[in-house]
């Protein structure tokens, strides 16, 4: 009989289920030793006690086996993992070589798995080979067909080859396959704004907020979008939204900024522009509109700090010589005047205006008609028409 000595309770494993599975077995094959009646006396017959070691013997080597091949299992899977843990690692920080060894490694171990497909594909796509990266994002939806990351993956190998039809179903599928997969809404929305249907991209970029409600490039786009339709209350809205989530949001004080100008409101613009400025100190356009305010409201000393932060950045630039120009002229700063000027016409020989303010300071401040006339001349030929000009030059002739 089974000992019956009393054990604590324990919770059911895979050892104690074998274990009942063979005392069933046992049961059903063991018969107990029996005296039967032979010639000149009797016999202990032992009946099955053979086949009862068989049982015992067959049952033991699954176990073993069965333990053995879940062991196993649970190795190479910690094994494939980590091989795709180190290609994920390679790609983030460029270093194909080493993801694409990683990634083989990964499929030496499990060629079916869809995750090690993907990654390949994405090493494929990143050492420009499309056509074979497009190939392994296929055999990973083979494997696993609702696989989000691969089918927004062969979206962008699609569109980049012009496929827009095939990349919009990749993308559709997979937001179908992982409703909260934020890259793939926001990739379908880029995808509508390039096929210029924007009603489709602001709805997919509602779509991307409505799971992720704070994401910047998302609320940015959003905005601009708006803008440029027409709704600069919805456009408004949004850009409250975004520079509240994000404070340091460059492009969106820049934006709210270009919005307050439209709608007159200088004091809104300015603050937006100096947000902008503190966030990213290199917008040269954010300086640049900021200067042209306060030139316009008369600061010329804060126009002429933001002029020359424009130039800080781009010397280039030759509006800004040009505005820079007029800040020091009416600061009577001749000199410095004179060599804004002359500096945005050499920039831009085409920039009518800057002949018209060189022409002018020569007029009126150098007192040199000859040169005045010259630059007079050239904002005409240049398209520029001004009936005091047109007086000025045109005496000259008669």
């Amino acid at each position: 009989m089974w000992g019956a000595t009393p054990l604590r309770r324990r919770s059911p494993c895979i050892a104690c289920c074998a274990a009942c599975t063979l005392i069933s077995l046992l049961r059903a094959v063991y018969s107990p030793t029996t005296l039967v009646s032979v010639e000149g006396g009797y016999a202990l017959i032992s009946g099955r006690r053979i086949q009862v070691a068989t049982v015992l013997g067959f049952c033991c080597t699954l176990l073993v086996l069965s333990t053995f091949h879940s062991v196993y299992a649970a190795a190479l899977q910690e094994s494939v993992q980590h091989e795709l843990d180190l290609t994920r690692a390679a790609l983030a920080r460029g270093d194909l070589k080493a993801a694409d060894e990683a990634g083989q490694k990964a499929l030496h171990l499990n060629p079916a798995s869809p995750q090690a497909l993907n990654l390949h594909g994405l090493v494929l796509l990143k050492s420009r080979k499309p056509t074979e990266a497009a190939e392994e994002f296929v055999r990973a939806l083979k494997v696993k067909p609702a696989f989000a990351e691969a089918l927004n993956d062969l979206a962008e190998v699609y569109a980049a080859q012009g496929k827009s039809a095939e990349a919009q179903q990749a993308l559709t599928k997979a937001i179908e396959a992982d409703p909260k997969h934020a890259e793939s809404y926001l990739d379908l929305a880029k995808l509508y704004e390039s096929q210029r249907d924007m009603p489709a991209a602001i709805k997919m970029y509602q779509g991307l907020l409505s799971i992720q409600s704070t994401h910047a490039e998302a609320l940015f786009s959003l905005a601009t979008l708006q803008d440029n339709a027409g709704e600069t209350k919805a456009a408004a809205e949004t850009l409250v939204r975004l520079t509240k989530a994000h404070p340091k949001h460059a492009d969106a004080w820049y934006l709210t900024g270009r919005m307050a100008e439209k709608r007159n409101d200088l004091v809104e613009a300015a603050y937006a522009y100096k947000q902008a400025v503190v966030a990213k100190p290199d917008l040269v356009d954010a300086h640049y509109n900021l200067g042209f305010i306060y030139r316009s409201q008369g600061k010329s000393a804060e126009a002429e700090r933001e002029f020359l932060e424009v130039l800080r950045y781009q010397p280039g630039y030759a509006e800004a010589h040009l505005n820079l120009g007029v800040v020091y002229t009416s600061m009577g700063m001749l000199d410095e005047a004179e060599r804004e000027y002359v500096s945005a016409v050499a920039l831009k020989p085409e920039y009518a205006e800057a002949h018209y303010n060189l022409g002018v300071f020569y007029e009126l401040h150098r007192k040199d008609m000859p040169r005045a006339l010259a630059q007079y001349r050239k904002y005409r030929e240049l398209g520029g028409r001004d009936d005091r000009v047109e007086r000025i030059v045109g005496s000259t002739f008669r």
